[in-house]
C-alpha cells in the first residue's frame, strides 16, 4: 500500500467470503445504499449521500470471491458547504481497492483508496469519511452483523 494514498486495515471474525460480499452486495448494511448491486465486473453502481446531491458512481474492475474488490470512481459530485467547486470532482479517475486476507481466526481486510491524498481539498472529509465507514462500521457489520451506515435523514 502506497503511504501517499488513503489506505487502513481492519480485522474482522467474519469469514472472507461474508467481508466479499458485504464489500460487493452488501454495501448498503454498512456505507450508503447504491442503486445497484456489485456482482460482475463492468457493473456500476451509484453511491449517494442524501438528503445533499452528493455521489459516486463506480465501475467493478476486479472481483476476486474473498480476496480482492476493485473499483474505478466513473462519475463524482462531491458537494461540501464552505469549500470551493473544485473539490466536487476529485474522486473522478480514483480506485479503491480491498484486499482480503486470512490470519489465522481473523480475517485481514486492506483498503487503499488510489488517488485519495493529502494534496486533495477533500482529503481530511474523506479520511474520517473512511475511517468511520470502514474500519467502524464495516467492522462492526462483519463482527455483530449491524452496520452504521449512512441514513437518508
Amino acid at each position: 500500500m502506497n503511504r501517499e494514498n488513503y489506505s487502513k486495515s481492519i480485522s474482522v471474525t467474519a469469514s472472507p467470503e461474508a467481508a466479499y460480499h458485504a464489500l460487493t452486495q452488501g454495501i448498503a448494511h454498512w456505507w450508503t445504499r447504491p442503486d445497484n448491486a456489485i456482482a460482475k465486473v463492468g457493473d456500476r453502481a451509484k453511491f449517494g449521500f442524501p438528503p445533499g446531491k452528493s455521489y459516486w458512481t463506480f465501475e467493478a474492475v476486479t472481483l476476486i470471491p474473498g480476496e480482492r474488490v476493485e473499483m474505478q470512481c466513473v462519475e463524482a459530485l462531491h458537494l461540501h458547504e464552505g469549500q470551493p467547486p473544485e473539490i466536487e470532482q476529485e474522486w473522478l479517475g480514483t480506485k479503491v481497492i480491498w484486499q482480503i486476507w486470512r490470519e489465522g481466526d481473523s480475517t485481514e481486510i486492506g483498503l487503499e483508496h488510489i488517488g485519495l491524498n493529502p494534496q486533495l481539498l477533500c482529503y481530511d472529509i474523506c479520511r474520517e469519511g473512511w475511517d468511520f465507514f470502514f474500519a467502524d462500521s464495516l467492522k462492526e457489520f462483519l463482527d455483530t452483523g449491524v452496520g452504521k451506515p449512512h441514513r437518508d435523514s
